[in-house]
């Protein structure tokens, strides 16, 4: 059976490629849409940085026709500015419109927004319906299981937004207490999606980095489909692995260096076409080690590229990279 977010129809089992903070954008999400993810979200957007025309937060509302389904991805402390920076978002025509009521980093929990509101589920909830008011496209919510391991309260946070409109709900399973570190914990996302009040669909988020993970851990839980993130930094070819593991029980093999190194290239030129040729060169050094994981010897060749400025050098330097480990294939990311 289809699981389906409004109108829209993602198939069977489908794998969301997570928002990400400077890593989710329009260069990622193309590597990302080619590797087989089902449905994408922007950054999160700042629904203050909407409101003031900020131009960071508006270069984050570009959406292209074949990423589609895509969601907008807000956040914000106060509910008239998501009120009206749910409008703004709305006529950059994404898909659906996705709250972040998850993410736990300083500079936006301790101010109000993110992971914050899981402290007071009443504004949340205002929050919201103000936002599913303000739109006619479909609203999302992702979340944790709550601030700590002594509120976590995702229960009452996945009725209660389901009774006001929201269509889907993404679960990371830890507590904004935990950030990122220790192990996520499913048990509770299984609980809600046991919950016979739950009628919408539920997506598990955190510590998928292998398509037996995701193969046990769909059987394990119960989840209408998984959303995949840090594990498809430089590695985008993960949801077609999975979905090879799902269909088949068995391990596709991964990525050729040849595919590396062209994915590499694409995120690189994709990254200048909408950055410009700067900023773009300057925040694709993020990425290389991750597509070129398992080289032998890489160190110098990454040094090169970080420190390179010049477009032609970096893709001569691609170049020289295919030829010289073209008899060695790198160890899987997912091995």
């Amino acid at each position: 059976m289809s699981v389906k977010i409004g109108n829209i129809d993602l198939g069977e089992f489908p794998l969301l490629l997570a928002p990400m903070e400077d890593v989710s954008d329009p260069p990622f999400r193309y590597v990302c849409k080619q590797g087989g993810a089902d449905m994408m979200y922007t950054e999160f957007i700042s629904s203050e940085g909407l409101i003031r025309s900020a131009a960071k937060s508006k270069a984050k509302l570009d959406i292209f026709e074949y990423e589609r389904p895509i969601g907008i991805q807000i956040f914000g402390s106060d509910i008239e500015s998501m009120r009206e920076a749910t409008e703004i978002a709305t006529l950059a025509g994404p898909d659906l419109m996705d709250i972040n009521y998850g993410c736990p980093v300083k500079n936006v929990a301790c101010r109000g927004a993110g992971s914050a509101l899981l402290q007071d589920i009443d504004k949340m909830v205002k929050m919201t319906e103000a936002v599913v008011k303000a739109t006619h496209l479909p609203v999302t919510v992702k979340t944790r299981l709550g601030w700590d391991d002594n509120t976590k309260n995702i229960e009452e946070v996945a009725e209660r937004l389901q009774d006001i409109g929201i269509q889907a709900l993404t679960i990371h399973g830890r507590t904004r207490a935990q950030l990122y570190k220790g192990e996520a914990d499913w048990t509770l996302i299984r609980e809600i999606k046991r919950n016979p009040r739950i009628k919408i669909p539920i997506f598990g988020n955190g510590d998928i980095d292998s398509p037996e993970k995701a193969a046990n851990w769909r059987l394990e839980y119960g989840v209408d489909g998984m959303m995949i993130g840090r594990a498809a930094i430089g590695y985008p070819w993960i949801f077609r692995e999975v979905k090879h593991f799902f269909a088949t029980g068995e391990r596709l093999a991964g990525p050729t260096l040849d595919e590396r190194v062209e994915a590499c290239r694409t995120h690189f030129t994709k990254s200048i076409e909408w950055k410009g040729p700067k900023v773009g060169v300057f925040e694709m050094r993020r990425h290389y080690a991750n597509y070129f994981k398992g080289l032998p010897d890489f160190k110098s060749y990454r040094t090169q590229l970080v420190k390179e400025e010049n477009i032609d050098t970096i893709y001569a330097l691609l170049d020289e990279i295919s030829d010289k480990y073209a008899n060695i294939e790198p160890i899987s990311e997912l091995a």
